[in-house]
């Protein structure tokens, strides 16, 4: 594992986001709206030059405004390493991405703990919105799951539909009941990890006939939580 440079603009917002539960009240709403712009556009790949000048920007931003966090005197603190797979650096387990996730996508699958949750449900099947749309389906469905992967851009995950490309009914059940539309990671979880009551991923089940079995199990969750 090799250290980076502090003033890595990739270094600087990766340690945001491992400290951002205490630094988020620090900014002012309309440093954190300027955060947002520039980490939209340095999220896309595919913007270049763009992409890579506006992370600079926003690890600029971060250290003009904490400087006692970001600026050069707390730059020994900086401490960032690449993975074994040479992947981008992160400071405490946490990526520049995990800022992005945080600030625009308004979720904490972010991080050592949760971070490769989310890498393991985004590496699932999935389909884009405008397939599910161009297959006469609704995309923004509530009672569908929509994860954001890398980039930002809007998945599908395609367990959710039928070989016609049609969602299952009892996908739409099992969502509505778990509130995908407000927790899609976790009921997405739900649908793609082993279930001991069940005896398999809830996912297996799709069309196998036992449909209402589905349906009870995920109704018994929500009122076990209460």
């Amino acid at each position: 594992m090799g250290h980076e440079s502090p003033f890595d603009p990739l270094v600087t917002l990766a340690a945001a986001a491992a400290r951002w539960d205490r630094l988020s009240e620090r900014l002012r709403p309309e440093i954190r709206d300027r955060l947002v712009e520039l980490l939209a556009v340095a999220r896309a790949p595919e913007r270049g030059e763009a992409a890579r000048l506006a992370a600079d920007r926003a690890a600029s931003l971060l250290r003009e405004r904490l400087p006692d966090e970001f600026g050069e005197g707390a730059s020994a603190r900086l401490v960032a390493v690449h993975d074994a797979a040479g992947g981008p650096p992160t400071v405490q387990g946490f990526a520049a991405e995990d800022l992005a996730v945080l600030l625009i996508d308004g979720h904490r699958m972010v991080g050592p703990v949760l971070g490769p949750v989310r890498e393991r449900l985004l590496a699932e099947p999935a389909l884009d919105p405008d397939t599910v749309e161009r297959r006469g389906g609704s995309p923004y469905s509530s009672d569908l799951i929509r994860l954001r992967g890398p980039g930002g851009r809007l998945r599908l995950p395609s367990f959710q539909f039928s070989e016609d490309a049609l969602p299952w009914l009892t996908v739409l059940e099992v969502n509505a009941l778990l509130n995908a539309d407000h927790d899609p990671w976790g009921v997405a979880d739900w649908w793609l990890s082993d279930n001991a009551w069940l005896g398999t991923c809830p996912a297996r089940l799709l069309g196998s006939g036992r449909d209402r079995q589905l349906v009870e199990t995920a109704r018994f969750l929500m009122e076990s939580d209460y």
